[in-house]
């Protein structure tokens, strides 16, 4: 514990004030993990304390976070039996390990970025199938239809978050053996198909398997993520810019990203390929970019219909 870092442990949970290195925006950091404004496994409250329903390794917790800028501090709760690992893995979550110094400024609109969002860092949340489950869930759908399912799998399969959480209406995420036992056809009520539930079930079956390789690098986590019948590149690299902390793992296969990135960087609408090439030159940084222009830029201009949601599955 280093200086300026304080816990405390009660009837009530636990209490951890951390003073970081530099001034840690909470809610851009955590941005990346809350799925639309009706995730139940986050709540964001009046006071600006951020409420996260967390299945951790030690079982499920409720963390809730409040910054206090004029104290230089960020102030956290805890409580259930994930409550000690929570509060263990802040600093982590919230970018510690993270080391944005080394990002080229090679474009204007990366500069501009850089300037808005200056403390803006990667975090490492730490738990592979909490980012795995809403990233398969996401595949080839609106990002509608998948915080919809996301949020119908949570309340039907999940429980209320410890301590506070259900007087904060929090949730956590079902476990890998709840995942297991979710028949096929409330797969389909849920507004999930058989090819994602698929893959929702294999990642299941071998979570503690994925959940070692948190601490492995990109390229050989990359590897055993892709080893699930399902997992392609695109949700690994959602997985590891969550989980891992992992700045290079840029979402190659997104239907907006390329183009987003190279409107914002060169004023062309790029593909997978393009992008690739673009990027090619801030290689470890390659996701900072993307979320850094994810953060501060509108985007491509829009043309034509947006995709509408299907209308097959029979959701309930």
């Amino acid at each position: 514990m280093s200086a300026g870092d304080r816990r405390v442990a009660s009837v009530e949970g636990m209490r951890r004030d951390w003073r970081p290195a530099w001034p840690c925006p909470v809610g851009q950091v955590w941005s990346a993990w809350r799925r639309g404004a009706g995730d139940p496994t986050y709540r964001l409250d009046d006071a600006g304390r951020h409420w996260r329903g967390l299945r951790t390794p030690a079982g499920p917790a409720t963390l809730a976070v409040l910054p206090r800028p004029a104290l230089a501090t960020i102030e956290a709760h805890a409580w259930g039996p994930g409550a000690a690992w929570a509060l263990d893995q802040l600093p982590a979550m919230l970018g510690a390990d993270d080391e944005p110094a080394g990002l080229p400024l090679l474009h204007a609109a990366v500069r501009r970025a850089a300037r808005a969002a200056p403390h803006w860092r990667v975090g490492r949340g730490g738990v592979v199938l909490d980012a795995l489950t809403p990233a398969i869930i996401q595949q080839k759908v609106t990002g509608a239809e998948a915080f919809a399912g996301f949020r119908r799998l949570v309340l039907r399969f999940g429980e209320r978050a410890p301590g506070p959480g259900p007087a904060a209406s929090l949730w956590v995420q079902p476990d890998a053996a709840a995942l297991r036992r979710v028949p096929s056809w409330e797969w389909l009520a849920l507004g999930v198909d058989q090819a994602r539930s698929r893959t929702l079930v294999l990642a299941a079956r071998v979570a503690d398997a994925l959940q070692r390789t948190v601490d492995l690098p990109g390229p050989d986590a990359d590897r055993r993520l892709r080893s699930v019948p399902g997992i392609g590149r695109w949700t690994s690299a959602e997985v590891r810019a969550r989980a891992y902390g992992d700045p290079d793992a840029v979402s190659f296969g997104d239907y907006h990203v390329a183009r987003s990135i190279g409107w914002a960087l060169i004023g062309e609408e790029l593909d997978d390929d393009g992008l690739a090439e673009l990027l090619e030159p801030y290689a470890g940084h390659r996701y900072r970019v993307q979320r850094l222009v994810e953060l501060t830029t509108a985007g491509h201009p829009r043309r034509g219909p947006r995709l509408a949601p299907r209308t097959h599955l029979p959701v309930r």
